[in-house]
This record gives structure tokens, C-alpha cells and sequence, in this order.
């Protein structure tokens, strides 16, 4: 049973390695890159069987790769681990039928390109932040909700009557400023707005200053935050790398010991 555990121990490590990691990085930009290829119609009349071997190929190491740290850390310990339910998910996809009412599946092959995350370790941080800064991005969007209505309401009354194309009901008015928010030909709306009512630049730079400069950059401030505590929390992982491969060297050597 030791050897067992020492064997799958070291199994772990080599696929954590470096060398392991930079392979599987490789194969995942390379799949990418085979993927794009596919939507060139000149490219696959010229080389489309290559591209599907190829892509075959690079299915069929993701699988091996996630066979092995399957084995090597077992079900329990695998399926804990959120990063690989993830890759599981995404390889399995890929596994699926993509004929018949499964065609759609086709496309989502594409979604392998997304274990770069999981295989970046700050890529890796940086998406685990997010998810912890969702609790403070919902507060941050109900404000940002209710100061969309705010405006709605008033852009409606104030230049409804003038530019229903904009402004002629809540909801354009709401898609409109959600328009502005983004800074997107705001001004051209604004200056056509002006000619009738020159006043209105008062309530653009005002929806600007509260709407896209302060509480869309809380959004950040939030992100910014979570990223600095996620990363005072956690210890360098190379860190814990070499000490988990002091560890495992010490066991292998109690379990070599004649006592």
C-alpha cells in the first residue's frame, strides 16, 4: 500500500513539474491555433483532414492527462479540487457526440482553450478573485441598477417628448444611458439633445461623473481588493510544492525503513 501511494505520489509531482506544464500549455495554444484554422474555408479545403488528426491528437493527450492525475490523486481528491472538475467538464465536452441534436456540441470545442486558466497559476488567481469579489460586485450592480432607473425615469419625462427614438419610453430610455454608460457616441446624443434643451448637458455629466466614472471603477476597486487579500491569504504555491516533495520523500524513506 505504500508503494501504491508512493508511486501515485510521484506520478503527482510529475505532472505538477514544470516540464509537464509546459507541455500541456503548449499542446493548449496549439489547439487553439488548430481550432482558428478550422474557420478558414481555404485552409480546410487544403489541409482538413491534418487539422481534425491534429485535433484528435490533442483531445487524446488532455485526456491521458487528466487519466493520470485522476489516478494519481484519486476520485475523492480530484473531484475536491474545483480546477479540476473544471478541465474534466471541458475535456468531457469535447468527448461528447457533436452529429445529430448534438451538433451544437461541435462549437464548444473551442471551450478547451479555456484550460489555459486552469493550467496558469495567475491566470488561475486572478479568476478565483473574481469569483470572491462576486458578493461586493452584486451590491455594487444594485446601485448601479438603481441609479440606471433614477436617470431612466427622468431622461424619459425631461426628453421623451423630443426624442422618442432615445428617450420615448423607459426602456429605450434605460438602453440609451446604459449606451452612455459605456461612453459610447454619448456626446452625439447629448449635442442632439442640447439643441432643444440646452440645459440637458447638466443631466449627461451628471449621469457620467455618478453612472461611469465613481460606481462602474467599484467594480475594480472590488476586484483590485479581493486579488490582494486572495494573495496575503495564500503562500507561494512553489512553496508548498517543495515542501509537499520534502514530505513525500520523507514517507517513501519511513516506508523504506526495516522498522
Amino acid at each position: 500500500m505504500n508503494k501504491i501511494s508512493a508511486s501515485r505520489a510521484r506520478l503527482e509531482q510529475l505532472l505538477d513539474g514544470a516540464f509537464a506544464q509546459r507541455f500541456i500549455i503548449t499542446v493548449i495554444v496549439l489547439n487553439a491555433v488548430v481550432l482558428g484554422l478550422e474557420t478558414v474555408p481555404s485552409v480546410m479545403q487544403r489541409a482538413g483532414s491534418a487539422l481534425k488528426i491534429a485535433d484528435q491528437a490533442m483531445l487524446g493527450i488532455f485526456v491521458i492527462e487528466l487519466s493520470l492525475r485522476l489516478i494519481a490523486m484519486g476520485p475523492k481528491r480530484f473531484f475536491r479540487e474545483p480546477w479540476n472538475v473544471f478541465d474534466f467538464i471541458i475535456v468531457g465536452i469535447a468527448l461528447m457526440p457533436a452529429s445529430g441534436p448534438f451538433a451544437v456540441l461541435r462549437a464548444l470545442r473551442v471551450l478547451r482553450v479555456l484550460r489555459l486558466i486552469s493550467v496558469v497559476p495567475s491566470m488561475r488567481r486572478v479568476v478565483e478573485a473574481l469569483i470572491k469579489s462576486l458578493p461586493g460586485m452584486g451590491s455594487i450592480a444594485a446601485l448601479l441598477a438603481i441609479i440606471l432607473y433614477v436617470f431612466g425615469v427622468m431622461a424619459t419625462k425631461l426628453f421623451g417628448a423630443d426624442h422618442p427614438e432615445w428617450f420615448g419610453s423607459l426602456s429605450r430610455s434605460l438602453f440609451t444611458l446604459f449606451q452612455i454608460m459605456t461612453t459610447e457616441g454619448w456626446a452625439d446624443i447629448a449635442r442632439a439633445v442640447m439643441v432643444e434643451q440646452a440645459y440637458a448637458w447638466i443631466f449627461f455629466l451628471s449621469f457620467l461623473l455618478i453612472g461611469t466614472f465613481t460606481v462602474l471603477n467599484l467594480f475594480i476597486a472590488v476586484i483590485v481588493n479581493a486579488m490582494q487579500e486572495d494573495a496575503e491569504a495564500k503562500p507561494d504555491p512553489l512553496v508548498l510544492a517543495e515542501l509537499r516533495a520534502i514530505r513525500e520523500e520523507i514517507n517513501a524513506l519511513k516506508a523504506q525503513s526495516p522498522n
